[in-house]
């Protein structure tokens, strides 16, 4: 095991190109299986249309289009966790080389992630459907929580308890950088927490219960957020 980790960081390069080909046909498939209903759609106008006016079949071939999207965005939120699911047992706090074997759930966790995240996901935020996503994918979420935000990596290692609300542009991590190693520990916002419009929470953090990170604060990792604490710096107004 140790010659196979220091072959892929001596190799790092090759070894990541290699170890990208298995995401790039996860990728093909579930957009591929993503995008079929609305292309089945495709089909069946071209058959409903048939002898039809040039207008008709412009106008149905956009409300073709616009169904077709709409499929596309449900069905990827559907099928993403299911080619996830196998990754979850595997995504575990880490500390250690950005290149290694421990890494690679955590990357192609993410990478699906991702794959929603910038697609489709701003289009379901806040919605219900956004909820049930991160539910999917692994996120622990308790009741009437609000997440009013896209900006998630490590969704299967953040747990968010009742009342939990997640203000518009907000950034949770599981993970960070430091010293040259990758570090991956859990995220926990305990119930009633409350984070502002455009904070940033990182891996390691503690939310107790009820406290606030105000606005454009930056919580650093392994921070511990007091109970009914408001954290961060107060924006002043100056006349």
């Amino acid at each position: 095991m140790a010659l196979l980790e220091n072959t892929i960081r001596k190799f790092s390069t090759v070894a990541f190109i290699l170890f990208l080909l298995p995401l790039v046909f996860l990728y093909v498939m579930i957009l591929g299986f993503s995008i079929t209903p609305a292309i089945y759609l495709f089909q069946k106008a071209n058959i409903w249309v048939e002898g039809y006016s040039l207008f008709v079949k412009s106008l149905c071939y956009g409300m073709c289009a616009g169904a077709g999207f709409i499929s596309f965005i449900l069905s990827l939120i559907f099928i993403v966790p299911i080619f996830n699911a196998p990754l979850i047992p595997f995504v575990r706090p880490y500390r250690g080389a950005w290149y290694s074997l421990e890494s690679i759930p955590w990357y192609y966790h993410n990478a699906l992630t991702y794959l929603v995240r910038y697609t489709i996901l701003e289009f379901l935020t806040p919605s219900p459907l956004n909820i049930l996503f991160f539910k999917m994918m692994g996120m622990k979420i308790g009741k009437n929580v609000v997440i009013n935000t896209s900006n998630i990596s490590d969704p299967c290692l953040i747990q968010l308890d009742d009342y939990v609300t997640i203000g518009g542009s907000a950034f949770m991590m599981a993970h960070y950088g430091m010293k040259g190693y990758l570090i991956i520990d859990k995220l926990h916002l305990k119930r009633g927490a409350m984070i502002g419009l455009g904070a940033k929470l990182l891996g390691g953090v503690t939310i107790e219960e009820k406290a606030t990170v105000l606005p454009n604060s930056a919580v650093l990792p392994k921070t511990i957020v007091a109970a009914g604490e408001k954290y961060g710096v107060q924006s002043q107004v100056h006349d």
